[in-house]
């Protein structure tokens, strides 16, 4: 836990607090609402919409109400309505292949002093040959490289999850079959990772760096 908690202090500025660009906000804020919404629609049809104990009950209510319906169409009535979840969960995966797409751009375009590979190579720098700020070089060095690694979930996330919808199209990628399992492993890496970071922040609020999520809102004012 106290990995992922994010320090409010500039590694090259001790005195200052890091400052975020306006386009990796909206990158972050975006991400976050993105993966939550695929995230829901993955729960939503593991429970109330899951098509085994949804067919029954179809059928009973149905019944109930004097008509005649066999288990092959309560299964399809049921199995629809979870596909109209599946479809609002890959428009979820287009805006995410969008958004992984524009972090990278993004990493290319922005402002020296917040690019993450910089940030990287800076907190190396200072931990392992200068020796300055050491503390503090070495936490940022693994937060980063940690914020490194879920970048590339989400690359995986983003690139399995387009192959699953192109596979009807692209009769190659239907016979991967490994595409589905490490898209639904990175899932729960995804998960994990966020519940790891939410922790991280709280504990960050309420040490020393008190105010690290109104800076990802204002920039870091």
């Amino acid at each position: 836990m106290v990995v992922l908690e994010p320090k409010r202090k500039d590694i090259e500025h001790p005195n200052q607090n890091k400052k975020y660009s306006a386009s990796l906000r909206l990158w972050h804020w975006l991400n976050a609402i993105v993966i939550t919404g695929s995230l829901l629609t993955v729960l939503l049809n593991s429970t109330l919409l899951d098509t085994g104990n949804n067919a029954a009950f179809i059928k009973d209510q149905l019944h109930g109400a004097g008509a005649a319906v066999t288990d092959d169409q309560a299964r399809s009535v049921a199995h629809e309505l979870s596909d109209k979840v599946w479809a609002i969960h890959t428009y979820f995966g287009y805006v995410l292949a969008g958004l992984v797409l524009f972090r990278i751009l993004l990493e290319f375009f922005q402002l020296a002093d917040q690019k993450l590979i910089r940030k990287i190579k800076i907190a190396y720098r200072e931990y392992y040959i200068t020796k300055r700020n050491r503390e503090l070089a070495r936490h940022e060095f693994w937060v980063k490289t940690l914020y490194a690694v879920f970048y590339l979930f989400i690359f995986t996330m983003a690139a399995t999850g387009l192959c699953l919808a192109f596979e009807d199209d692209v009769p190659a990628l239907k016979a991967i079959h490994a595409i589905r399992e490490i898209h639904q492993f990175t899932m729960y890496l995804i998960l994990s990772f966020i519940v790891l970071h939410l922790g991280g922040v709280f504990l960050a609020e309420r040490k020393d760096s008190k105010g690290i999520t109104s800076d990802m809102i204002n920039g870091g004012k």
